[in-house]
């Protein structure tokens, strides 16, 4: 059930925002549908809730563990909680309302449950914001909610990729290419991070000969325009750092031939000249 948390939650937050904007319009008694309308998404958003919980605790075991998440985990939770107290109060005076339907009191019936529907979308606002920090904070989640090795593989690629990026813009270019070749040693089969190594080799080590080399190992898939593209401008920009513009021309020569490029084009061009 863990699994499909984030499913649940979102039918949570959508039914509660809606159905909460139909019970303030109701009160201005038009139009006539506002009322059944925000009772009916109102209770819907209730059993929501309980179901949201129930997955969001289903999920949080194998998070929690991770270090320093902990914190975040149990903030989230709490709020979860609150949320779902609110939306049940909600759900029970709306169910008050239509027991006194007929009655002139449901008009404040119903105004109780705008009050207290705007204190459950707080609520909902403050469970969101806890959530989204734990998942783009700390990485609740991602990678290890279905279960399969693969999503965990793909966690730790972009783990090794982002920190190389923030180890670059620190201005530590040695710690960045260290992590960009260990995820290539991790990743040996995968051409895009052998590139990004490659890539590394020649902006973080400064030594394009290195690059060079690193690329006329790599294998591309056939047909991948992109790639294709990737692999010869990184060649070109390895041969003119070596100050070989004809060596640079001929590796954006040998891409253009498959797949013609005006801009790759503009830069044999400037480079035969």
């Amino acid at each position: 059930m863990g699994a499909l948390h984030p499913q649940v939650v979102h039918f949570t937050i959508v039914l509660a925002i809606i159905g909460v904007a139909f019970r303030l319009v109701s009160l201005l008694g038009k139009p006539a549908f506002a009322s059944p309308a925000a009772t009916t998404l109102l209770l819907l958003a209730a059993v929501s809730s309980v179901v949201s919980v129930r997955s969001g605790t289903a999920a949080h075991g194998p998070v929690e563990r991770a270090p320093g998440a902990r914190p975040a985990v149990m903030e989230h939770e709490e709020w979860g909680e609150r949320t779902q107290t609110t939306l049940l109060v909600v759900g029970a005076i709306e169910i008050l309302g239509l027991l006194v339907r007929k009655s002139p009191k449901v008009r404040l019936v119903h105004t109780l449950a705008a009050v207290a529907g705007l204190v459950a979308v707080f609520c909902v606002y403050e469970a969101g914001e806890h959530g989204g920090e734990l998942v783009y904070g700390y990485a609740g989640g991602v990678g290890i909610r279905s279960g399969d090795p693969k999503d965990v593989e793909r966690l730790l690629l972009a783990g090794y990729y982002h920190q190389a990026l923030a180890e670059r813009s620190a201005g530590h270019s040695e710690q960045a290419a260290d992590l960009l070749a260990a995820a290539a040693a991790r990743f040996p089969a995968d051409p895009e991070v052998r590139m990004l190594e490659a890539d590394s080799i020649l902006r973080d080590r400064k030594n394009p000969q290195g690059a060079v080399d690193a690329l006329a190992k790599i294998d591309l898939p056939s047909g991948n325009r992109f790639m294709a593209f990737q692999r010869a401008t990184l060649q070109a920009d390895a041969y003119e750092a070596l100050g070989q513009k004809d060596a640079a021309a001929s590796a954006l020569e040998s891409v253009i031939k498959t797949f013609p490029n005006p801009r790759l084009q503009q830069r044999i061009d400037a480079l035969r000249k």
